[in-house]
């Protein structure tokens, strides 16, 4: 399993490595940790890494997979970002890339049909692609007023997750 956990500012990617029961061996970024992880009768994560031990509380926050973790000495607001929730960020965003200027989808899936051609003006909200993730259609939309600078994908193509689908000028 890998996720990203935001923190303030920082983005770690998460994998859990290997699992026995509560002994677990986990990568954060490049790091390897071997824990030990209980999730106690009162909520709390005891985790025991390198002979300390660390009690956590994880409050739920308003939104899905947004959190409030409480130690003994600090309070840190996170969120935990998976592919179920960078695609329905992305789905909401018409599946931008941060540049505003290509769609891609977060997620691997197949075109299920191209709503425009290279040369075709769209406006902003006009859907350009369908694509099917997670046995659901989406349609993704034009970010803004353009022209359709380049189609990287057909009809019936396989995708990988965050691969530009289509470009706009």
């Amino acid at each position: 399993m890998s996720v990203e956990i935001k923190l303030k500012d920082r983005i770690a990617q998460v994998d859990i490595v290997s699992q026995n029961g509560n002994l677990l061996e986990i990568k954060v970024d490049d790091k390897i940790y071997n824990i030990d992880l209980m999730h106690t009768v009162d909520g709390t994560f005891s985790i025991i890494e390198n002979g300390h031990s660390y009690d956590i509380e994880l409050v739920p926050g308003d939104h899905p997979k947004e959190y409030t973790a409480y130690t003994l000495y600090n309070t840190y607001d996170l969120e935990v970002i998976d592919a179920e929730s960078r695609y329905l960020l992305n789905r909401g965003n018409g599946g931008l890339n941060s540049d505003h200027n290509t769609i891609s989808s977060p997620m691997p899936g197949k075109v299920v049909k191209i709503m425009v051609a290279e040369g075709d003006v769209v406006k902003q909200g006009d859907t350009v692609v369908i694509i099917s993730a997670m046995k659901m259609e989406s349609e993704y939309k034009s970010p803004k007023d353009g022209i359709i600078s380049k189609i990287n994908v057909s009809d019936g193509e396989v995708i990988e997750a965050n691969q530009i689908l289509i470009e706009i000028e």
